[in-house]
């Protein structure tokens, strides 16, 4: 077994969110899979294992297996393409297959995926209070344009647009409570989202599904969330860019592009870099 650790959604150079990926002749047990997650100590590690034209992917959290990481498939991509050379790999999810592009050109390396496709529903308000209510959020401080929804491309998120940047920076909540809402919910993360223009959000993932308080680039709530924008009428102009991790230290950039079709896939692309 080759593990490689890897920080995908990098901005120039550096930041990002480091994942484990770990390449396997044979898929190993959940059990052992979670073990090596946990000793990684990522937000996630990836398990990949060729199998005939495509790769069969499992990802896991140090606590829990999740159906679907972004960060960890641009890591993937870039690891396959140093190994393989650049191609766009089919994917096999446990619920669904995808692709995922690697690109290594002098010395840069980056991956692009293609998303599952995408959905959103309305949440019920007491949620939306209950939600509100783990961050000290306010509900003046949400964004009307973009009120609190639902939102899917592979795993599910809440998704909460507020209406300053102050209010994003301002973010606290306890972990453990955190926890307990997200996992009885079945939600990967929050996305705690600010418009700074039509086409540039600053975002923040908390994931306490997985025992991590805070996510520095998440790869499948930014392509959720631009699903969410399209569906929205949201004038994306088919190019949306997210910088996420820079209030803990960690700046990172995924850019999405994306059709006009509601629901359908969208592509996310992100630079990576090698980490020791």
């Amino acid at each position: 077994m080759e593990i490689h650790r890897v920080s995908a959604f990098s901005d120039s150079g550096s930041g990002g969110n480091p994942a484990g990926v770990a390449i396997v002749r044979s898929m190993p047990t959940k059990e052992r899979m979670q073990r090596i997650a946990a000793d990684v100590g990522y937000s996630e590690t990836v398990f990949a294992c060729q199998e005939e034209d495509a790769w069969r992917v499992r990802y896991f959290s140090p606590e829990t297996e999740v159906p679907f990481c972004g960060h960890a498939t641009i890591a993937l991509g870039a690891v396959l393409a140093m190994q393989m050379g650049n191609d766009v790999f089919k994917l096999q999810l446990n619920d669904t297959q995808i692709t995922v592009e690697g690109m290594s050109s002098d010395g840069q390396v980056s991956g692009a995926f293609q998303s599952p496709k995408t959905s959103i529903a309305e949440p019920p308000s007491e949620l939306v209070a209950e939600t509100l209510a783990l961050f000290s959020y306010e509900r003046d401080q949400l964004d009307a344009r973009l009120p609190p929804m639902l939102i899917n491309a592979g795993s599910d998120h809440m998704a909460l647009t507020l209406n300053t940047r102050q209010a994003i920076l301002d973010m606290t909540y306890d972990l453990s409570a955190g926890k307990a809402l997200m996992l009885r919910e079945g939600w990967i993360t929050v996305i705690l989202a600010f418009a700074e223009t039509n086409q540039l959000f600053h975002t923040r993932n908390p994931f306490a599904s997985g025992g991590v308080y805070e996510d520095p680039a998440t790869g499948s709530a930014s392509a959720a969330y631009a699903g969410y924008l399209r569906d929205m009428n949201w004038p994306h102009q088919n190019s949306l860019e997210f910088i996420q991790g820079e209030d803990m230290g960690c700046r990172s950039r995924v850019r999405v592009s994306l059709s006009d079709a509601t629901g359908s896939s969208v592509r996310v692309f992100g630079e990576a870099v090698s980490l020791p």
